[in-house]
């Protein structure tokens, strides 16, 4: 008989969990560095990156979710609200949940936490009334992409960048 592991997820202040939360934005940059290669250093947008989520955990209807396998921080999610008005082109107007970040530690890949993470969050905003969620990945996060599509998330726009030297 083999022994399951239990995943357990618990919403957090992330003040109140700011070195946890920190530590997994240190993999998450390092992990879209690899991706990206202009994605600023974690050392370098730290301080005003926390101050920023924790902004809009405390502001803007935040929720922070960490998963723990067998009691062990296994990764993390957060989004937040922003308020739609009639200066958009689509025709929602109201609250839209962003998911603004996430990560899984790689010792705990591929288990389905992050869906876990995913319905979760996104269940909290369904019942409050929110009816868009929006999100960003890097166009080579294939893995993330494909978690996306089967969620039922789509491409709605390319987002192209020129850097000028």
């Amino acid at each position: 008989m083999s022994k399951e592991t239990i995943v357990e997820i618990k919403e957090i202040n992330i003040s109140d969990n700011y070195s946890l939360i920190s530590g997994f934005m240190l993999h998450l940059h390092r992990h879209e560095h690899l991706l990206f290669d202009k994605t600023a250093q974690w050392d370098d947008i730290e301080a005003n990156y926390m101050k920023h989520i924790i902004a809009m955990q405390e502001e803007a209807e935040g929720t922070c979710l960490v998963a723990y396998k067998d009691g062990v921080p296994a990764g993390f999610i957060f989004g937040y609200t922003v308020d739609q008005d009639d200066s958009r082109i689509e025709v929602y107007e109201g609250k839209e949940l962003y998911v603004s970040d996430g990560y899984i530690a790689e010792a705990f890949r591929r288990q389905g936490i992050y869906h876990k993470l995913n319905k979760q969050l996104e269940q909290t905003y369904i019942d409050k009334g929110v009816l868009r969620i929006t999100r960003f990945t890097h166009i080579q996060n294939t893995r993330m992409r494909q978690l996306l599509e089967e969620e039922g998330y789509f491409v709605t726009r390319l987002l192209y960048e020129k850097w000028v030297d």
